[in-house]
Formats: structure tokens, C-alpha cells, sequence
């Protein structure tokens, strides 16, 4: 194998869930397709790169001053979603189900990798729930050991705002993560939700 094809095989073995078959696999496959396609796919991704940034309302990304689901006056503003992750919002946005906005942490509590809630946005959230008027706030963590604690953590914290606190049901299996879940998973497990005691 020459360089060049080694070093592409090793910069797709970088991206996440990609092994080094898949990646030959893949750079067999950008090899075989056509320049114009190549091209577009590099610029696009250079564009969003440079183009997509976090939402200063939920930290979902946007490239619009703020995010399409805050700006949307059609949305439930007074049901709160937290999700771990920007991806979280696209595979619960695909069930159709829910209806409010969302904040995004940006992670989840983990010790073992140096993660308390000074890293997660978590002041953010607390703000959010100072300034507007919500009713509900669903925690949609992932099934995880470090999406249950941050939920658990979450609970506790919300207690005093006296709001419904809701965790979503265990249609998602554990050690599971929301973004490979299909939508009547996500769809049941928005319906099955259960508040926090």
C-alpha cells in the first residue's frame, strides 16, 4: 500500500464507530468515485466546520444566529428537554413526538475521565430555569452508568424550582445511545416517561 492510501485509512480510522476494515472500506470507495463527489463531499464538510455553532440558547448547533427549534414559536416553550449531545436532538427530532425546546449539556458526569458539572452545562441550565417559565423538564441522558448518574444529579438539582421532572421510559436499552435508537423506540420512550420522585 503506498502512503497516501495508508495515511487516508488512518485518518478514517479516527472518526468514531470506524474501525480499520471499515476504513479501508471507505477509502476503497472515495477512490472509485468521482472527483466532483470527493470534492463535495471535503467542501462540506469544511463548511459546516466553519459554519455551524452552538445555539447561545440550548447549545444545539445552528449556523442562524439562534437555533430553528428556539426560534420556532410553534414549539411547546414551556417543556424542556436535556439531552447530552447536539445528535440526541436529531434522533429525538425524527420520532415526531415531542413538541418543546431542549438544552444540551455537552456531556455527561464521569469521573474516571475527569467530568463534573463545572464541564457540563449545567449553570447554563439552572439560568434558563431562573429566567423562563417552564413547566415540564424531561431528562433524556442516555441509558448509560454516566447518563443515569447525570440524571440522578439533575433530579436532585431541579428539586427546588418545583417543576415536573420527568426521566424518558426504558424503551431505550441500556448502554444504548439515543442517536442509534429508530424513532418508535425514542417515540415509546418519550410516551413512557416517568417523573423523577
Amino acid at each position: 500500500m503506498t502512503k497516501v492510501l495508508i495515511n487516508l485509512i488512518d485518518q478514517l480510522t479516527k472518526l468514531p464507530g470506524i474501525g480499520r476494515k471499515t476504513a479501508q472500506r471507505i477509502g476503497f470507495f472515495i477512490l472509485k468515485s468521482q472527483i466532483e463527489d470527493v470534492e463535495q463531499l471535503a467542501k462540506t464538510i469544511i463548511d459546516a466546520k466553519k459554519k455551524l455553532r452552538f445555539c447561545p440558547t440550548c447549545f444545539n448547533l445552528t449556523d442562524q444566529e439562534i437555533c430553528e427549534i428556539c426560534f420556532d414559536n410553534k414549539r411547546d416553550h414551556k417543556v424542556i428537554c436535556i439531552v447530552e449531545d447536539a445528535s440526541d436532538i436529531l434522533s429525538i427530532e425524527r420520532s415526531v413526538k415531542y413538541t418543546g425546546v431542549y438544552h444540551v449539556l455537552g456531556g455527561v458526569l464521569s469521573p474516571i475521565d475527569d467530568v463534573g458539572p463545572d464541564n457540563l452545562r449545567i449553570k447554563e441550565l439552572l439560568k434558563r430555569l431562573e429566567k423562563d417559565k417552564f413547566i415540564e423538564i424531561i431528562i433524556a441522558t442516555n441509558p448509560t452508568r454516566e447518563g443515569e448518574a447525570t440524571a440522578h444529579y439533575l433530579s436532585k438539582l431541579l428539586k427546588p424550582f418545583n417543576l415536573k421532572v420527568s426521566r424518558i421510559a426504558r424503551g431505550l436499552p441500556i448502554g444504548s445511545d439515543l442517536d442509534l435508537a429508530d424513532e418508535t423506540t425514542i417515540s415509546e420512550a418519550f410516551v413512557g416517561r416517568k417523573e423523577f420522585e
